[in-house]
């Protein structure tokens, strides 16, 4: 069982930064990849980046690549998605996700198992 709480949402112009953090319970926590999505109003849920149970292995969708960084602290348990460059269209809510493997991590919603709340992440242009 797995609790996750984000947070580092907020209002930003473009070609700022913003860090959003995930936090969580389990003590099991270097066994779960972990996942970003994202969902903005009308639109379907969708990946944004992923780190393996090491952070080794990271994909990320080409919207952000180059921009966005998945990285994670198993001895605090949190994984961070650190967002550079951002623009407009990077405007929803995002969420972080877990799945237990030690293999590659999932990047279809359908696979992971616990869910974050959302944080809303906003940029003006």
């Amino acid at each position: 069982q797995v609790q996750l709480v984000e947070s580092g949402g907020g209002l930003v112009q473009a070609g700022e930064s913003l860090r959003l953090s995930c936090a969580a319970s389990g003590r099991a926590f270097s066994s779960y990849a972990m996942g970003w999505f994202r969902q903005a109003p009308g639109k379907e849920r969708e990946f944004v980046a992923a780190c393996g149970w090491s952070g080794t292995t990271t994909y990320y969708a080409d919207t952000v690549k180059g921009r966005f960084t998945c990285s994670r602290d198993n001895a605090k348990s949190t994984v961070a998605l650190q967002m550079n460059s951002l623009i407009p269209e990077d405007t929803a809510v995002y969420y972080c996700a877990a799945h237990r493997t030690i293999y590659a991590p999932p990047r279809t919603p359908y696979e992971y198992d616990y869910w974050g709340q959302g944080t809303q992440v906003t940029v003006s242009s």
